[in-house]
């Protein structure tokens, strides 16, 4: 049943197909010759704004913890809509999250949070399944109504749990708002190779130094449940596209029909994708409260929204979503960091890029995209020859903005799985 399977279904599943149009992934010496150019350019941009931020350790310590949520939520939407599955519903799965990792985290520690945090958000997967698979809600309403509830289920518990009156949670320094505090996740450092790379930092050199504040900032201070995460993208990578449990789950979301006549139970992949859609997006939201060692009303801010830009940015894919989440994470390092003159600097990166854009869109005959993309360019110059810094209201913005800008420019070009908010129903291939 395999060998039919995949020849049914594996042209809509991976490689480039004259019929989808979905583009090969990247090769390994073409994302190093990326990664190579953004470098340089980084490294460039700072001597010449002396924005030392751009390329220094803190910022790139930061990048990484704030990227971690965001591209959980990412892998989240990628489990549940692979199969075929809207989830709209991953900030309230995040929210879920959140709250059971503050409720287990100061009372047995922040591994018990974490646990309890993909708990806590799986149930709400659970629960989004039922809806949509089952009783065949339209799954945009259904995944609204998870982020309603989510927010009210968690704002009455903290009410009832942490800020009680007379309450062992309160005593220990809970309120309406907020739960008691947990203990320190560990964290770890390659020993030796920190303080190296520091050094190298400190003397400044082109490249080199740049290339040591980035690598600095990856390896020194580490989350333990950082690497958990690292491991939960390449499993994703192999299992979905190296099994045959994510060739049928895949297929769910391609073509349910197809799949149905060659004996897979598709409401079991549809269940177990968006289980695991709430468990990872759960543990997203439990990164967040161990990292600030609460859990407060509110601390998602969005990332769950932020973590569906991702997806889409990284075309369902889990090294495209891990792209993504970084480019998240490095702008919200930015705002939490307060860089106001750091933003200030990219606004000339944005500026080139965007020349380059309009140059090649021109190159390809597209007049009208090419024009706006040098108004565009020529307005970011005069902001930046103009100013100092941006206003502190635009830096908080920026990973806000930077999703819109995303949608904006890759939507167009990505290849959604087929059959994905689409409804079905058992046998209706007959």
């Amino acid at each position: 049943m395999s060998t039919n399977l995949t020849a049914a279904v594996a042209k809509g599943l991976s490689g480039k197909n004259k019929n989808t149009g979905e583009r090969r992934t990247l090769s390994y010496p073409v994302i190093l010759l990326i990664v190579a150019g953004a470098l340089l350019a980084l490294s460039l941009l700072r001597i010449v704004t002396g924005a030392n931020d751009l390329t220094s350790s803190g910022q790139y310590a930061g990048a990484l913890a704030a990227a971690v949520p965001i591209g959980l939520a990412g892998l989240a939407g990628l489990w549940s809509e692979r199969a075929g599955v809207v989830n709209i519903g991953l900030e309230g799965m995040m929210m879920l999250g959140t709250f059971c990792a503050g409720w287990m985290g100061w009372q047995h520690g922040p591994w018990a949070a974490a646990l309890a945090g993909v708990i806590g958000g799986a149930l709400g997967g659970l629960i989004h399944a039922i809806a949509t698979v089952t009783f065949g809600v339209d799954h945009i309403i259904s995944g609204v109504a998870m982020n309603i509830l989510a927010l009210g289920v968690t704002q009455y518990m903290a009410k009832l749990w942490f800020g009680a009156e007379g309450s062992e949670a309160a005593a220990a320094g809970g309120n309406d708002k907020q739960s008691p505090p947990m203990a320190d996740m560990p964290t770890f450092s390659i020993p030796g190779v920190s303080g190296w790379l520091g050094d190298i930092e400190d003397h400044d050199w082109f490249l080199v130094s740049d290339t040591a504040g980035i690598l600095r900032g990856l390896v020194t201070n580490v989350s333990w449940l950082t690497l958990l995460a690292v491991a939960l993208f390449v499993g994703t990578a192999f299992l979905l596209w190296r099994s045959s449990f994510g060739l049928r789950l895949r297929s769910a979301g391609e073509s349910p029909v197809a799949a149905e006549s060659l004996g897979v139970n598709v409401y079991t992949y549809k269940y177990a994708a968006v289980i695991a859609s709430g468990g990872l997006a759960g543990l997203g939201g439990a990164f967040i409260a161990i990292g600030t060692h609460f859990y407060t009303d509110g601390q998602t801010g969005g990332r769950g929204y932020i973590g569906l830009a991702t997806m889409i940015f990284g075309n369902w894919r889990p090294g495209g979503v891990a792209m993504g989440a970084g480019l998240f994470g490095f702008m919200d390092s930015l705002q939490l960091r307060g860089g106001g003159d750091t933003v200030h600097a990219l606004l000339l990166l944005l500026t080139v890029l965007l020349v380059g854009l309009a140059l090649w869109k021109l190159k390809s005959g597209q007049v009208k995209p090419a024009i706006i993309s040098g108004v565009v360019a020529a307005l970011l110059l005069v902001w930046y020859l103009a100013t100092d810094t941006v206003p502190r209201e635009f830096v908080e913005a920026t990973p806000y903005v930077t999703t819109l800008l995303v949608l904006a420019l890759f939507a167009q070009r990505l290849r959604v799985p087929k059959a994905v908010g689409k409804p079905y129903r058992k046998g209706q291939g007959k």
